[in-house]
């Protein structure tokens, strides 16, 4: 089963603390002792956001806010290969063919970001598609996609299944909101609508949560199934 795990800053490292980051690292690994090909994509979280406000306020343009992130995402990458162990490219993989290429000869391939203008979650989906990947994981600091943000609206409803249409649906109008910010952005669910790639979005603060997602089907967040879609055949041979 080849695998892209799109894995938020906020979730991997919330604060410098090398036991979270083990914690992913064995969970990677374990999925890798399980058969699985796997592609990563780190984001760069709050230490990002921090880095990007202050240059914002030292007048930086948007490209090079875009870059600053960029290179806070690669430097989490960094960090999570530090902890995983020979299975995995020793460095980040800078674009989408040095990450295939890392994937097809049985490394785990860790990124950041890749160009300006687009997320994590959007390099995410592309590598996905790229590969060929049989899952995308979003692994995130909310359980799944809802149709409102649950931090401010107390009667938001966590949807469990959409079709890579309705994902798009209901992030249009989330990506319009100043301040607003979906699980997955817009670019991403387009990207995976054309994919008609499987998804799954989930609270990722449990490493175990990811590994149950991967290799049985089972979590408590959004799974998003293209139209006719069947389960991974690897599901139903556990």
């Amino acid at each position: 089963m080849r695998v892209v795990l799109s894995l938020g800053g906020s979730v991997l490292a919330p604060e410098l603390d090398p036991d979270r980051v083990a914690a992913y690292a064995n969970a990677i690994e374990r999925l890798v002792g399980e058969g699985c090909e796997l592609g990563v994509v780190v984001g760069g979280g709050g230490v990002a956001r921090d880095y990007i406000g202050a240059a914002r306020a030292l007048d930086a343009n948007e490209v090079q806010l875009d870059q600053l992130g960029i290179d806070v995402t690669r430097v989490n990458a960094r960090l999570l290969i530090t902890a995983l162990g020979a299975s995995v490219d020793p460095s980040p993989a800078h674009d989408y063919d040095e990450a295939a290429d890392a994937i097809r000869r049985g490394d785990v391939s860790v990124m950041g970001g890749v160009t300006p203008g687009q997320t994590t979650d959007a390099v995410a989906a592309a590598l996905g598609e790229f590969v060929d990947a049989d899952l995308l994981v979003y692994a995130t600091g909310a359980d799944g996609i809802y149709d409102a943000d649950p931090n401010v609206d107390e009667t938001a409803e966590q949807f469990a299944e959409l079709t890579p249409e309705e994902l798009v649906e209901v992030v249009v109008p989330m990506s319009r909101d100043a301040g607003a910010s979906a699980p997955v952005d817009l670019l991403a669910a387009k990207l995976i609508q054309r994919a008609g790639m499987r998804t799954v979005v989930l609270d990722g603060h449990d490493p175990g949560a990811v590994e149950n997602a991967v290799l049985y089907g089972e979590h408590s967040g959004t799974d998003v199934v293209p139209a006719g879609g069947e389960e991974p055949s690897y599901w139903a041979q556990r």
